[in-house]
C-alpha cells in the first residue's frame, strides 16, 4: 500500500508519533483508581493480540511516522512472551520504552538491556507500606521499593507515577519530591482521572495548583526551578536546586495538553482508541487477522478524534458520569 503521509495527523493538525501498546489485561496488583474493586471482564486468550500481531500492528505504525513506542498493561512483564514480544519490537526504528510496578522487574534487567528499553516508568502511589498495601490491596511495596533502586543502578532512566487522591497520599507530596534528592529520578503526580468502575469525584482530586501549593510552603522561590518540557510532554517539569531528580506534574482534568497530544492508543485486544477519555475503539485486530489492511481504520479513528478529552472540553462534563462510564476501567485501556 502506498504511504499515506497524512494518516497518523486528525482534523486539528496533529500528528501522532506516539504508540502505546497495551500487551495484557491482567495484573499482579488490585490498584482501586484502575481496577473496580469487583475486577473486571478479561478478554478472552483468542481475542487478544498474539506477539506476531503486536509486531505488525507495531510495523504498520512506524511505517507512517510513529517514533515511540510504549508498552503497558495490567502489567506487562507478566506476559509470558515478552522477551519475544521486545525482541520483534526492537527490530523497529523507535524509541522502545515499558511502564510496569516493578514487583518482578528485576527477573528481566538483561532482557530489556539487550533490547534497547532505556526508559522504565514505574507505577507507586505511596513510599509509605501501608497506604501501598490498602490502595494496591497487595502487601508488595518492598520488592517495588528495591527495585526502583536497583533499576537506577543499572542505568536505566526512571519515572514514578503517582497518582495523587485527596487525603490518602497528597501529605506524600513532599516526601515524594525529597525521594529525588539522592536519586536521579524523576516524580510525576497525576491527576486522579475518571474511568469506569474506579468511583471518580472532583473531590477526590488534587490539582496542579493545589500541588504547587504544597510545594512553595517547603521550598523558597530560589529552590523551585522550572525545567523546559520536552515537545508534547505531558507533564510540568520542575526540579529542586541542588537535587539530582526532579518532578512533574501530568494536570489532565485541570490543565489538559491536548493541544500538543501525539499518542494513540493500542488496547491488548487489538483496539485502536485516538485518546484515552474517549469511550469509542476502533478494532484493528478483526481486519488483521482477515488480511486486509488496516490503514483505512487507522486514518478514520484518527481524524475522527476530537479537539479536547474525547469532547469532554469542560470540566462539568467530566463531572457527568454517563459520558465517563462508558470508557473501558484503565486495566483494560492500558496505563
Amino acid at each position: 500500500m502506498k504511504k499515506d503521509k497524512n494518516i497518523l495527523q486528525d482534523s486539528f493538525g496533529r500528528d501522532h508519533a506516539y504508540l502505546r501498546i497495551s500487551l495484557i489485561e491482567r495484573c499482579n496488583l488490585r490498584c482501586s483508581y484502575c481496577m473496580p474493586e469487583e475486577g473486571v471482564q478479561l478478554s478472552p486468550k483468542s481475542h487478544l493480540m498474539t506477539y506476531e500481531e503486536i509486531y505488525d500492528i507495531a510495523k504498520t505504525f512506524v511505517k507512517h511516522g510513529v517514533t515511540k513506542i510504549r508498552l503497558t498493561g495490567g502489567e506487562p512483564l507478566i506476559r509470558k512472551d515478552i522477551p519475544i514480544i521486545l525482541e520483534k519490537l526492537a527490530t523497529l526504528p523507535v524509541e522502545l520504552s515499558i511502564t510496569s510496578n516493578a514487583i518482578i522487574i528485576d527477573r528481566f534487567i538483561e532482557v530489556l538491556k539487550t533490547n534497547g528499553v532505556k526508559s522504565i516508568n514505574v507505577s507507586l502511589d505511596s513510599l509509605d507500606r501501608e497506604k501501598f498495601k490498602h490502595i494496591t490491596r497487595r502487601d508488595q511495596f518492598e520488592k517495588v521499593y528495591n527495585n526502583i533502586l536497583l533499576l537506577v543502578k543499572e542505568g536505566f532512566k526512571v519515572k514514578l507515577n503517582a497518582v495523587l487522591m485527596k487525603d490518602f497520599n497528597d501529605n506524600e507530596i513532599i516526601d515524594f519530591i525529597n525521594f529525588t534528592k539522592d536519586l536521579p529520578i524523576s516524580v510525576r503526580f497525576i491527576e486522579f482521572m475518571p474511568f469506569d468502575g474506579n468511583k471518580w469525584d472532583m473531590s477526590k482530586m488534587v490539582s496542579y495548583a493545589e500541588v504547587m501549593d504544597y510545594v512553595n510552603a517547603s521550598f523558597t522561590e530560589e529552590q523551585i526551578e522550572r525545567l523546559q518540557d520536552a515537545p508534547n510532554d505531558t507533564s510540568k517539569n520542575y526540579k529542586i536546586k541542588g537535587y539530582k531528580g526532579s518532578f512533574a506534574i501530568i494536570s489532565s482534568v485541570t490543565n489538559p495538553f491536548c493541544d500538543s497530544c501525539n499518542r494513540l492508543r493500542l488496547t491488548a485486544n487489538g483496539q485502536l482508541k485516538n485518546c484515552l477519555f474517549s469511550a469509542t475503539e476502533s478494532d484493528l485486530l478483526t481486519t488483521l487477522r482477515q488480511g486486509k489492511p488496516i490503514e483505512p481504520i487507522i486514518k478514520k479513528a484518527v481524524l475522527a478524534k476530537l479537539k479536547v478529552r474525547g469532547g469532554m472540553n469542560t470540566i462539568e462534563k467530566l463531572q457527568e458520569p454517563k459520558l465517563h462510564n462508558n470508557n473501558r476501567s484503565m486495566i483494560t485501556i492500558g496505563g
